[in-house]
């Protein structure tokens, strides 16, 4: 049985306000270049890059870009004291956000009239997420399971259909 964090590190068009500022609002598609880029983007816990739960590169973080927004599942070590802390705090239900680490590659700014300006943001180099108390965007999520065996046979199940089908092999 191994445990696991998932939820959605961000969702689109939810607005939130920066500093006091600007809004700020994600546009569905925002994270599909960097994804298909597939960087090494790293989880983290309340933005300390100190505290690394999971990479993409090692396997151990998934990011997934869909209609609600960047959905990701972590496998946390439990053996490390980082990997204990995000494991204790999801479950408890203590951290149940996220937030993320990024630059902007093209966004669009709508005048706000008497409120504050718009920043939509169109495209992200996307470098780290974290689970954080205080997300930035509060609809935000992350939760804890402990995933069967079955969970990780499934995966390989459907990473070799999706191999076979690539190649028009019939299944």
């Amino acid at each position: 049985m191994a445990e696991r964090i998932s939820g959605y590190a961000a969702r689109f068009n939810s607005e939130t306000t920066i500093a006091g500022e600007f809004r700020e609002m994600l546009a569905p598609g925002c994270f599909a270049r960097t994804l298909r880029e597939r960087p090494d983007v790293v989880m983290i816990l309340d933005h300390d890059t100190g505290r690394v739960v999971g990479r993409t590169t090692a396997h151990t973080l998934r990011l997934l870009e869909d209609a609600a927004g960047l959905r990701f599942e972590l496998e946390p070590d439990p053996t490390t004291p980082s990997g204990q802390e995000a494991i204790g705090t999801v479950k408890r239900g203590d951290v149940r956000g996220c937030s993320f680490g990024f630059r902007v590659r093209a966004e669009e700014w709508v005048d706000g009239g008497n409120r504050l300006p718009l920043r939509i943001v169109k495209d992200v180099e996307l470098f780290e997420v974290t689970l954080t108390a205080f997300p930035a965007y509060g609809d935000t999520s992350a939760s804890f399971r402990v995933a069967s065996s079955n969970d990780a046979a499934e995966r390989v199940k459907a990473k070799v259909e999706a191999a076979m089908k690539a190649r028009g092999i019939p299944l």
